[in-house]
């Protein structure tokens, strides 16, 4: 058996079809996969809103030691709420 001369042969008869040769790689490529494409879109995505995030709890825990009247948050939101209830003297 002539293993180089069929190695040629084998070469020869590949060159010749080169056309089906491209058009089974065309067939061969994968599909999109969006679920990769949107893992990694929200990979990158991590280190800003981590950023974000830090930045905005030291400017939040800076801020309330500086002007805090006393009052917290939750209070002044119950406050404003309630006012429109308070009104005992008017009559429906």
């Amino acid at each position: 058996m002539n293993i180089a001369g069929l190695q040629k042969k084998l070469l020869a008869a590949a060159r010749a079809h080169r056309e089906k040769r491209i058009m089974a790689r065309l067939a061969e490529k994968p599909a999109m996969d969006l679920l990769s494409i949107w893992n990694r879109t929200l990979w990158q995505a991590v280190a800003p809103c981590v950023a974000t995030m830090l930045l905005l709890g030291v400017w939040t825990f800076l801020s309330q030691g500086s002007d805090n009247p006393g009052e917290t948050l939750a209070a002044d939101l119950e406050n404003s709420l309630y006012v429109p209830l308070d009104n005992q003297t008017e009559a429906w």
